[in-house]
């Protein structure tokens, strides 16, 4: 079992044009965990999860995919090891989920080696997993918000990677449809230990499902660690410029951030309660 970190950067330097998003990045993510980036708008979040895909080359420093440096790696390579599950992606017209969810195989195959039955094999198994057997011929564009999103999931699955990169997964989801994403990617990393690293705005949900949480903030990590042991007051106020009162989670135990927002006066609310 892999123990040492399967993505790692050294000094990293990312951004478009002259000016830096993420400036001298030394980070790790932890092999067979759960590992949720936080932070607020702008902070380079979704630019760190793109260079780790090898979506954005970075201006300088290094980043190692279980210690080969990544941007010398084939894409073959880099998609038999790594899945990503871009903001919004948008699939052809006319395309079904099955035939999505094939194109995940597609890294695997070569001019000498063509569909196998151990392709189809996968592609079955990953539709059940998500849930979405039974809408393996309806075109992509048909499906709700949340079903569509679990079809992008599946096609990440039947990729058969060790590593699954998502950035915001649940945006523009339901409450309903958030868990039942978030439950599924859970359920992928105890059942078959996927490292999985995913952009969550949510903090509450990310203290929910998150091993490991990282606060982002101007490019560089603020904090990092267990969120019992990292989420506080003095975090959300610098990393998210917002007041806030950390309680338990009644059901998980983990921490709740309850902000106080400007827009209603408590005390009067309680005077009157």
């Amino acid at each position: 079992m892999q123990t040492t970190s399967p993505l790692t950067t050294k000094s990293l330097l990312l951004g478009y044009g002259k000016k830096p998003i993420i400036n001298g990045l030394d980070f790790a993510v932890q092999p067979h965990q759960i590992t949720v980036l936080v932070g607020g708008n702008g902070c380079g979040k979704s630019t760190l999860l793109k260079s780790l895909a090898r979506l954005l080359k970075p201006q300088a420093g290094d980043i190692f995919l279980y210690d080969k440096h990544l941007n010398k790696q084939s894409g073959k390579e880099v998609a038999r090891r790594l899945a990503i599950l871009p903001q919004g992606p948008v699939a052809p017209e006319g395309l079904s989920v099955e035939q999505l969810v094939r194109q995940g195989r597609y890294p695997h195959q070569n001019w000498l080696q063509n569909w196998r039955e151990a392709d189809e094999r996968l592609v079955h198994q990953a539709l059940v997993d998500t849930h979405m057997l039974s809408f393996a011929q309806r075109p992509v564009a048909s499906l709700s918000g949340g079903q569509r999103q679990r079809a992008w999931i599946a096609m990440a699955l039947a990729q058969d990677t060790d590593i699954l990169l998502l950035d915001e997964p649940t945006t523009y989801l339901d409450l309903t449809h958030q868990i039942e994403i978030l439950d599924l990617l859970y359920e992928l990393n105890q059942k078959q230990q996927t490292t999985i690293v995913m952009v969550l705005h949510d903090l509450n949900l990310a203290c929910r499902y998150a091993h490991q949480m990282i606060a982002i903030k101007d490019g560089a990590i603020f904090r990092q660690g267990v969120p019992e042991e990292i989420l506080d007051v003095h975090l959300v106020e610098t990393v998210f410029g917002m007041k806030c009162h950390i309680m338990q989670d009644p059901l998980f135990g983990t921490p709740m951030c309850i902000p106080y927002g400007k827009g209603r006066c408590i005390s009067n609310d309680i005077n009157h309660a």
